[in-house]
Parts: structure tokens; C-alpha cells; sequence
């Protein structure tokens, strides 16, 4: 199993790309492909002690930055290390692809260069976010700020594939994000989505509000990219928020101190569940082949998780139970907008 890995995807590349890669290579046994400049690949290495022996590298000569047009990965930078990856990908090269960089480019790339699941409408970015019973999926998380309830309802299958094959999930309880229960809640968009998700072939169980989402109210959340970004952004900052002040209470004075002593080793089980690093990254679902996007900013341990997500994603062939579930779904314009975006 050989992973294609962007050297230069995230805030903090090449160093933690390199430094997570290494890792998957020792700890996972899986083949890295590293893409990018191959001096400044290798000059970091050895300024950091890190061997890549065992390693390949593909010399990738540009770096598309976050804030370049997303369309410009397939022309002016097609010599990115990104769109090489995503080519190598395509080609055979690599059984899958991770990469920290913009998210935008990275949907352009997996939807031109290496190509949607047939009768794929839009590729969707799926977030797993901790609750409180256990880890829910959440998509679309911006790849697609305006969408039409076909594209909901595959996005509602993809994800249940996803949380039953990678995340071990019996028959995921599939939700739609709406303002509130009532099926006739919500724009036009959520409540004909409501009707096409009662007959899709998935466990649906209704709407579901933002606040129900970490209380654990459904395995997978299904909304638009513009809705999914904004609860996605909400609960990031609420447990950043959380995070600041637990630590400002456990600051307070010498009983609080000796009172964290008691809770440290929960108060660490209760961190390492909040972390993003731990679950590695989001996976587009609906590419033809995986497709894994890390945190802009992560670290080692993040994009080590990226690389172990995509090689479960493969070992569970979740492209393939996607592909399949999304066959017993039937929509009433599956055959008059197959040719369209």
C-alpha cells in the first residue's frame, strides 16, 4: 500500500509533514510518497535529524499557497505539489492521497484530476468531531456552499458508509442539520431533502439542531458546505473556549491545583478526545479514489493520523461500499442531471 503524501500541504510543512510520514512508514508499514521540492525536502530533513531512507520523493517544484484561486491547481500550478500528488493518484502511482493545503484546490483536484464516484453530483469534506457518546460525522464542511438535496441525500450515504466501515458504526443514524425537528422546518432546500432522506437507504432519523450534535444526538449530520462550515466553526470555538477556561479554573489557587492532581488522568483522556491530530483529517468523500484533507495547521501527530486514516479508509474499501449503497439510491433527476457538476 503506497500513500502520496503533499510535503508541502499546511501551515507547518515540510517539518511535520515529514516528521508524521516517517512515523506512518515505522508504525503503520505502509509505502509514503512524499511530493515536492526534493532539495528543500531533503535539506529539511537533515536539519532536523530525520531519516527518509525509506522514503520516495517526487520532485514537485511549486507550492500552491491557500490563497490562490482554487482553479488555477489545474493550469497555472498543475507542477504543485498538490496537483503532481493528485496525478500520481490517478495514474496508479499510489493507492491514496493527503494533503494539508487549501481545501478549495484539493475539491478542484479530486473532482478533475482524479475524478468523482459515477454519479457522483459533488465531492463532499467530512468532518468526525468528538461528542459526548461518540465521534459524529459532519458534511459537508465547505466544499460546497450551495448544494441541491440530491447532492444532500449522497452525502447522507457517503458518510454512512464512511462511520459503518472506518469507524465501526452499526447502522449509523443519519440526521439532517435544520433549524428545527419538524420535517416542514427549514428553507426549500432542507425540506425536500427531508422527503428524498425518508427513502434513501440509510437509518434517518430527522432533523437535527446545531446544539444536539456534540450531545450526540446522530452519527452523521448531513448539511450544506456553508450551514456544515459554520456548526463545524462553532464547536471548534467552543472547545477552544472551554479548553481556556477549565485551565483558568484549574489555575485558581492551590485547592484547584491539588484537585486537578485527582482528575489528571481524565482530564487527559477528556483532552486527547477534543484534539483534531487525533483524528487526522477530513476524507472527500466521493472521489473515485481516497482522498484525505489535514488541518491547515496541523502537527506530526496530526498528519501521521491523516496518513493512518487513509490507510484504513483502503483496508475497509469504503470507495467501494460507497459506490455500492450509492446504487440503491434513487433520485427523481439521477438520469436528467447525471452529466451535470
Amino acid at each position: 500500500m503506497r500513500i502520496v503524501v503533499d510535503a508541502f500541504g499546511g501551515d507547518n510543512a515540510p517539518l511535520e509533514v515529514l516528521k508524521g510520514a516517517i512515523r506512518a512508514n515505522k508504525e503503520l508499514g505502509v509505502d509514503i510518497t512524499l511530493v515536492g521540492d526534493e532539495v528543500r525536502i531533503k535539506k529539511c530533513a537533515d536539519e532536523n535529524g530525520l531519516d527518509l531512507s525509506k522514503m520516495c520523493i517526487y520532485h514537485a517544484p511549486d507550492v500552491m499557497e491557500v490563497s490562490c484561486e482554487p482553479n488555477k491547481i489545474l493550469k497555472e500550478y498543475k507542477n504543485s505539489s498538490m496537483a503532481v500528488g493528485m496525478r500520481l493518484l490517478r495514474d496508479g502511482e499510489g493507492d491514496g492521497f493527503v494533503s494539508g493545503g487549501s481545501t478549495g484546490a484539493l475539491t478542484v483536484g479530486a473532482t478533475f484530476i482524479v475524478k468523482r464516484l459515477k454519479g457522483i453530483k459533488r465531492c463532499a469534506l467530512a468532518m468526525v468531531i468528538p461528542t459526548k457518546d461518540a465521534p459524529c460525522m459532519l458534511l459537508d464542511v465547505g466544499a460546497n456552499s450551495e448544494c441541491r438535496p440530491e447532492m444532500l441525500s449522497q452525502f447522507a450515504v457517503m458518510g454512512s458508509a464512511y462511520m459503518n466501515k472506518l469507524m465501526g458504526v452499526e447502522n449509523p443514524r443519519v440526521a439532517l442539520v435544520n433549524i428545527g425537528a419538524e420535517p416542514t422546518k427549514g428553507r426549500a432546500l432542507e425540506v425536500e431533502t427531508y422527503n428524498l432522506l425518508t427513502a434513501a437507504p440509510v437509518n434517518f432519523i430527522g432533523n437535527i439542531e446545531a446544539r444536539d450534535i456534540p450531545l450526540g444526538g446522530a452519527d452523521v449530520a448531513v448539511a450544506d458546505g456553508f450551514s456544515g462550515n459554520l456548526v463545524l466553526k462553532s464547536i471548534e470555538g467552543m472547545g477552544k473556549f472551554f479548553s481556556y477556561s477549565l485551565k483558568g479554573m484549574i489555575g485558581a489557587g492551590i485547592g484547584s491545583k491539588i484537585g486537578a492532581l485527582f482528575l489528571l488522568k481524565k482530564l487527559n483522556a477528556f483532552k486527547k478526545k477534543m484534539d483534531y491530530t487525533e483524528y487526522g483529517g477530513a476524507p472527500l468523500l466521493g472521489a473515485s479514489k481516497p482522498v484525505i484533507k489535514a488541518h491547515g495547521s496541523s502537527n506530526g501527530n496530526a498528519f501521521y493520523n491523516a496518513i493512518r486514516q487513509a490507510k484504513i479508509y483502503l483496508d475497509t474499501n469504503v470507495t467501494e461500499e460507497i459506490s455500492n449503497a450509492l446504487q440503491e439510491l434513487k433520485l427523481p433527476d439521477q438520469t436528467a442531471k447525471e452529466g451535470e457538476n
